[in-house]
């Protein structure tokens, strides 16, 4: 059994550097981005002439090994990780997705979820039931773009993502390399994070999180804007904006300051390990509770636990132990095994436990199967009582952007009322981070975010074929200002 968490796409990488070990690079790169997507990995590389693919199943350092990145010889590379929220679990719908046309070759990798995936085939002439994933689709429309229009010479990438681009609606950050270009893009919302560095040799580097900058050696220059598209040559960094018409709100991903980017990532032009002590503030705050001792959920829920510690005056202490070797794919089929497969992911400290009274700080609850587990084993332990809080506020509605929440039907929030969720869980009491005091709690320089998860306001419509089913006793999904899909 897997801590269930909402889980996010991908995780992407770009590098030019000409005359430098770029596949090597974006290895560590991706090593930095491995929480983003733990089922496959792969690379690709343009050497001025051709571009290489290589990917694997499983984690980083297992599908990448030395050997393979030493065969990897050229001056541009792209790198993915991937954690599946459509298409299959397998090496067919690993990235980054290579095409051939014509003379030209081109690799292309994507972090995020189309929600006209539909419309986009049949403009494709692909059947829905051939589609390997969104990226896969991507590719095949830039391929027939390539194919069909008349593009200027060297510029035929450029040209065809500028046409391409426009057409998709729903979340996405890409890179792609053709022989002698890396391209990173955003969608016009900005759903999901990409940045822009520069190492001190003069490549460039784009990255899904800051810290691969770091990983990496390069300087973190500025965020790719939303709308935007780069394109990195050996004439520098240029800006296009294929997007026509007014421009929309943004709308990062609230859950990236939540849960999915690293602590040390920058976002926004804040901090993410900051703005999740600050949601433990806040939380004390809003919900206060006499207690002995705070403790978190390790790991995610450290940040702001530290916080609720500091604003509560209630001592921080750590009530388990996280092991991390525990792989994701353990199936537990019967109620006894469920219980020890919560043992194998969290152990409790029974000094720390026994005759206490808790506040357990966990960053966010889905569907509450692995919460329940994990506070009946703290009673077991020889916990008084057992009060939870949230750093966020209740998922209530399902996401189609690119993170995995699961259906309305499996969210603990959308089906049962506060009181209900306490005594489902078995804890004294259960809080969660209002909305606005999450907001407040980022600090942002700028920028807005996407809330649907919370409150079912949707950015970009959403077809009613993605959405069968997710009606509930929360009413109807809205979209933009509130108007009904």
């Amino acid at each position: 059994m897997e801590l269930i968490k909402p889980r996010e796409d991908c995780g992407v990488v770009g590098i030019f550097a000409p005359g430098q070990p770029v596949a090597h690079l974006a290895y560590l790169g991706l090593y930095a981005l491995q929480h983003r997507g733990q089922e496959s990995a792969g690379l690709a590389v343009g050497n001025r002439r051709s571009v290489t693919v290589v990917k694997e199943m499983g984690l980083v350092a297992q599908a990448l090994d030395e050997r393979v990145l030493d065969a990897l010889d050229g001056d541009i590379s792209i790198g993915h990780t991937r954690y599946s929220t459509t298409g299959s679990s397998s090496w067919r719908a690993s990235q980054p997705f290579y095409r051939d046309v014509g003379d030209l070759e081109f690799a292309l990798a994507h972090n995020g979820n189309l929600v006209n995936t539909t419309e986009l085939a049949r403009e494709a002439g692909m059947l829905p039931g051939t589609i390997v994933s969104d990226t896969d689709l991507v590719a095949e429309l830039l391929a027939g773009e390539l194919t069909a229009s008349v593009l200027s010479p060297g510029r035929e990438m450029t040209e065809a993502l500028s046409s391409v681009l426009p057409r998709l609606e729903g979340g996405f950050s890409m890179v792609a390399v053709d022989a002698g270009h890396l391209y990173a893009m955003r969608d016009p919302r900005g759903f999901w994070p990409l940045c822009l560095g520069r190492l001190d040799s003069g490549g460039w580097v784009v990255a899904s999180e800051s810290p691969a900058l770091d990983v990496i050696g390069a300087h973190f220059q500025r965020e790719i804007a939303p709308g935007e598209m780069v394109v990195i040559d050996d004439s520098g960094v240029s800006s296009h904006r294929p997007f026509t018409g007014p421009e929309p709100d943004p709308s990062l991903c609230v859950f990236e300051f939540v849960y999915f980017s690293r602590p040390d990532t920058v976002l926004l032009g804040a901090n993410v390990h900051r703005a999740r002590q600050n949601m433990g503030e806040a939380l004390a705050r809003q919900a206060p509770v006499d207690a002995d001792m705070v403790m978190p959920v390790p790991e995610s829920g450290i940040p702001a636990a530290e916080g609720f510690a500091r604003a509560s005056g209630i001592p921080y202490r750590d009530g388990l132990v996280k092991n991390r070797y525990i792989g994701r794919t353990f199936i537990a089929p019967t109620p006894e095994m469920r219980s020890r497969a919560v043992r194998m992911k969290l152990n409790p400290i029974r000094a720390n436990i026994e005759g206490r009274r808790l506040v357990v700080v966990d960053d966010s609850i889905v569907r509450g199967t692995t919460t329940r587990a994990m506070v009946r084993m703290l009673y077991d332990t020889g916990a008084t009582e057992v009060h939870l809080r949230i750093s966020s506020p209740p998922y209530r509605w399902p996401c189609f952007y690119g993170m995995d929440t699961g259906s309305l039907s499996e969210l603990l929030a959308a089906n049962l009322e506060l009181g209900e969720m306490a005594e489902y869980l078995g804890v004294r009491s259960v809080a969660f981070l209002e909305r606005d005091r999450l907001l407040g709690s980022i600090r942002n320089r700028g920028g807005g975010f996407c809330t649907a998860c919370l409150d079912g306001r949707y950015p970009v419509a959403v077809p009613v074929e993605m959405r069968e089913g997710d009606r509930g006793r929360t009413g109807e999904l809205t979209v933009g200002a509130g108007g009904p899909l």
